[in-house]
């Protein structure tokens, strides 16, 4: 099978091979080790990625980036030993991905990926387009038609600035026996200045293809640079810098090292480049010698032997020849696009995975298609359901399911969207907070005896009794920021400390103003009522407050559920008639506390035996202070008869001591029954506190907040809405017919993926 010459464009001899075979190599170039497994790895990636999964998952990649003039073209055809046609730059006017496999014969197809952002009909007309070669005198024409395909070609003639570039990707598959693994991505380079042929937009569409590429966290850069120019101005290494600041994943690539004059400073500082001495990249740098202008008729055989001759005098040689030339290179990129690939696929099938079950989820959500009342009913219908029976979970506390995982590392109560989907743990929370900071700072006097506090105080940060709740005007807000731990309880003002005689001077004074008929020594019994009014005058205060907390978190809980379990259009009508439930079940729980205050305001009425329990323990716990100073004022320590130790004993000389308790007892009768209505007012303060605390949650938060909150959205009240109704909440948009679709097409990519990748899994 002899070799024929065909004419570039460019009027250049290059040799190819007849029908029997395309662009056969003629040199050991493409010679590397290669095996299945490396064309297993690398056919998986490109049929991910011809499932359009680049859209969704960042796929690896080795990707060809610099300036227009960097030599990327030339690059690019001594990778693959395919003289792509240079009239017009037509391989570089759009990503162009190369594709390299060995195989029993050689073949030549072109396909094209169209860009994502197009209109359906565009991006099902460019799918359609798919040419296979067996001549390379052919390959002109179906470049062209490519273009004229993309739209690059349709508009030359129109007024206006024409359209230069496109993000479509031109897919070029060449197989053949000598030819190696390898896959490379060439980008249009960059234009740095707009001219006639390249508009401004054009200028800032070649940085957009070039960033949209390198800033994907597995793709490999080839950052290529000519060393005809002044490196430190050529853009695409601030580029690649900027989107790998530590040089992980960038692979510098010089040309045109004949054209530095040897010896001189320039050549010197390239070299200190190549030998990553200046901009250090991980994977180093590599030297090409691409053609010179008066070498552009000479073939890939006479091209790679003259860059072999440069190399061996030039300076460079000091890299070491795995560091130079197209041969080296190619055994490079192949080794290296296979072990990235290789250690970026388990990866890869997470992030897959993940992706493929949040859009399954999104699509779940969005239901099915929603256009006659039959089927918004029987959408709601299921709907409500679900939510009932999850909401139903959550107001019981059985937390089985996807739906109540969180983590349990964060410690409750939060407001956070994993957290509070857990609500009956947290309302039990809030009710101890509430139980707990009624017992510790409910009171307005906290009175001190001998030293020892009867209430221990918390520390509470200020909280509005308002801030869990929304405003009616804003439905659905964008996050659930987490509450101040450990309730809004701060704001209120803290119990006085008083001594015990202060607080006796207190009951004094209010004995005195209540005074009617007594006999010296007794006292009007409604005045331990009016004591109790005041010392527990804060309480409704806290009650506000909490169930201000718990209205505001069953809010965001319904919210955060509602967000989950239906599409936002839905979300949005749905949420201002939950709203106002939840609202109406506040107003309920006002009313519900205003009469549980209405009985506190009241004369106190007990049949508890603790309040009398507790009085009766004060006074003995009194005397009984009183007598043991008594006892150890008439004790005396006497010594032991006829012992020459000196031992005591003590004596306790009870005539004496019940002298001294009888001169200190007060003679003050008012003292004498301030103290007894003391005792009186700390016990039924106990006793109501302990009613009230019951009556606020169970007869206020779980009657009217919490219970049967799972019927706000319920199957029975979908059931009683008219079919206008119904029509009115549930008909989905346009834009909800598009989402599900895009959702669908998302869901139909990574199920292929998904089973593209998991054949390679389980393989390798």
């Amino acid at each position: 099978m002899g070799a024929v010459e065909i004419q570039g464009s460019t009027g250049s001899s290059i040799v190819r091979g007849t029908m029997g075979g395309v662009g056969v190599p003629n040199t050991a170039t493409l010679e590397s080790l290669q095996c299945m497994e490396q064309r297993q790895v690398l056919d998986t990636v490109s049929e991910l990625r011809r499932c359009g999964l680049d859209n969704v998952l960042s796929l690896p990649q080795l990707v060809v980036c610099g300036d227009q003039s960097a030599g990327k073209s030339s690059v690019l055809e001594a990778l693959t030993e395919i003289p792509f046609p240079r009239k017009d730059n037509l391989c570089t006017r759009f990503p162009t991905e190369i594709i390299l496999r060995r195989g029993t014969t050689e073949s030549l197809k072109i396909r094209i990926i169209p860009d994502r952002r197009r209109p359906a009909e565009e991006r099902a007309a460019l799918d359609g387009f798919s040419e296979t070669i067996c001549d390379l005198l052919d390959l002109p024409e179906i470049m062209s038609k490519a273009m004229s395909s993309m739209g690059l070609e349709d508009n030359q003639g129109l007024n206006g600035p024409r359209r230069a570039f496109a993000m479509d990707v031109l897919v070029v598959e060449i197989e053949g026996p000598a030819r190696p693994q390898l896959t490379v991505v060439d980008l249009p380079g960059i234009i740095q200045a707009e001219t006639k042929d390249a508009s401004q937009v054009d200028v800032d569409l070649t940085v957009e293809i070039t960033k949209s590429y390198i800033s994907s966290p597995r793709t490999i850069c080839l950052a290529v640079i000519s060393a005809a120019n002044d490196y430190a101005n050529q853009p695409i290494l601030n580029l690649v810098r900027q989107y790998d600041p530590k040089g992980e994943r960038t692979l510098g690539i010089i040309t045109k090292p004949d054209r530095l004059p040897p010896g001189s400073e320039t050549e010197l500082s390239f070299f200190n480049l190549a030998n990553n001495e200046d901009i250090i990249f991980d994977l180093g740098w590599h030297v090409l010698k691409n053609r010179s202008f008066e070498e552009m008729a000479c073939s890939i055989l006479e091209r790679n032997a003259s860059e072999e001759h440069y190399f061996r005098a030039s300076i460079f040689r000091q890299l070491g020849s795995e560091r130079l030339g197209i041969r080296a290179l190619v055994v490079r990129l192949s080794r290296l696009l296979f072990h990235h690939i290789r250690q970026e696929l388990p990866r890869l099938h997470t992030d897959l995975e993940d992706a493929l079950s949040r859009a399954k989820s999104e699509l779940d959500v969005l239901g099915s298609a929603r256009t006659t009342a039959g089927e918004c009913r029987n959408f709601l219908t299921q709907l409500s359901l679900d939510f009932h029976e999850v909401c139903k979970a959550a107001v019981n506390g059985y937390y089985e399911g996807e739906y109540f995982k969180c983590d349990k590392e964060q410690a409750l109560p939060t407001n956070s969207p994993g957290s509070i989907r857990r609500l009956r743990a947290i309302v039990q929370l809030r009710n101890t907070a509430f139980s707990n900071e009624i017992r510790s700072n409910g009171h307005k006097f906290h009175i001190v005896s001998a030293g020892v506090e009867d209430s221990h105080f918390d520390s509470i940060e200020p909280q509005s009794e308002h801030e869990n709740e929304q405003d009616v005007d804003e439905p659905l807000s964008e996050t659930l920021k987490p509450a101040e731990e450990p309730g809004p309880f701060g704001h209120i003002e803290p119990p006085k400390k008083v001594s015990h005689d202060e607080a006796i001077h207190w009951v004094n004074d209010a004995v005195t103003q209540a005074r009617g008929r007594e006999l010296p020594g007794n006292f009007n019994p409604l005045v331990i009522a009016e004591l109790f009014w005041e010392q527990s005058s804060k309480w409704h205060l806290f009650a506000l407050a909490h169930i201000g907390q718990i209205t505001g978190l069953c809010r965001s809980f319904l919210e955060s559920l509602l967000r989950n379990q239906c599409p936002r259009d839905i979300q949005l009508r749905l949420w201002p008639t939950i709203h106002d439930q939840i609202s109406a079940r506040r107003t309920l729980a006002m009313k519900e506390m205003e009469k549980i205050l209405e009985e506190i305001r009241s004369y106190p009425i007990n049949y508890n035996h603790y309040y009398t329990d507790t009085i009766k323990k004060r006074q003995i716990e009194r005397r009984k202070v009183e007598l043991e100073k008594c006892l150890e004022d008439a004790t005396q320590h006497m010594e032991v008869p006829g012992c020459s130790s000196d031992h005591t004993f003590p004596s306790v000389n009870v005539n004496l001591a019940m002298k001294i308790y009888s001169e200190r007892m007060d003679p003050d009768m008012d003292k004498h029954s301030s103290e007894l209505v003391l005792d009186c007012l700390q016990a039924i303060y106990k006793v109501y506190e302990k009613v009230f605390v019951a009556n606020i949650t169970v007869q206020v938060i779980e009657r009217h907040i919490i219970r049967g909150l799972e019927h706000i959205f319920s199957p029975v009240k979908i059931s009683q809405l008219l079919d206008a109704e119904v029509l009115n909440i549930a008909a989905e948009p346009d834009s909800t017919k598009r989402e599900r679709e895009a959702l669908a097409e998302k869901v139909r990519m990574l199920t292929n993926g998904q089973v593209i990748l998991n054949e390679l899994m389980s393989v390798i």
